[in-house]
């Protein structure tokens, strides 16, 4: 664990990879330290924004030596279940890639079981983790320059799922009809840090 100060509301804690940083999010949201206002997961970094009325950079920094190392339920996280229709322009391609049938894809892809490690991108782009290894595809050697909000996608070890319209390089493996990103609802993003996630298969045919 290296910390770095950022500004003088927070610190980021490099941390060895996703795993390190999932454990140190949940040890956190277990353990609130005094004066904590905010923590933003990424790949390898956690950023902790703090109260400097509060506590301090030092004092946070010592906080985080102390927290408890159990590791957390996944099952105590709460559950998303979005409904996918599994008509994707690249799942043939993904069948093909890793040699398997169609079906075998979308099976694999509906049976996992995700945790939402962080997110990006765009407001309510959530990186899910827990993805079959079989599935691991690097991304698209040509990204597309418009990929329709809801589309269920997967590249290199994760699955998301686009909230909105825009350029992407994810394998395409169906949609849904869920809203993950909604201004007027409290709060916007339907997928958070640490959320569960199963994808409920609705079939190829447009019954839902």
């Amino acid at each position: 664990m290296h910390v770095l100060p950022c500004g003088d509301h927070a610190i980021l804690v490099e941390l060895g990879d996703l795993e390190d940083v999932l454990a140190l999010n949940a040890a956190l949201r277990d353990h609130e330290p005094e004066g904590l206002v905010d923590v933003v997961p990424a790949a390898e970094t956690l950023l902790i924004m703090f109260d400097p009325g509060v506590t301090s950079a030092q004092r946070l920094t010592d906080d985080l030596a102390h927290l408890p190392d159990e590791p957390r339920d996944g099952d105590e996280a709460p559950l998303v279940e979005i409904p996918v229709r599994y008509d994707g322009a690249d799942l043939d391609a993904v069948a093909e890639a890793t040699g398997l049938s169609a079906g075998e894809v979308v099976r694999r892809h509906a049976d996992a079981t995700y945790t939402v490690a962080f997110t990006g991108f765009a407001p309510g782009f959530a990186y899910l983790t827990g993805l079959d290894p079989r599935l691991a595809l690097p991304r698209r050697e040509n990204p597309r320059t418009r990929v329709p909000a809801g589309s269920v996608a997967i590249a290199d070890r994760y699955s998301g799922v686009y909230p909105r319209s825009g350029p992407g390089g994810w394998h395409l493996l169906g949609h849904t009809d869920a809203v993950l990103w909604d201004l007027d609802r409290t709060p916007p993003a339907a997928l958070l840090p640490g959320t569960r996630v199963r994808f409920a298969d609705r079939g190829r045919d447009g019954r839902w």
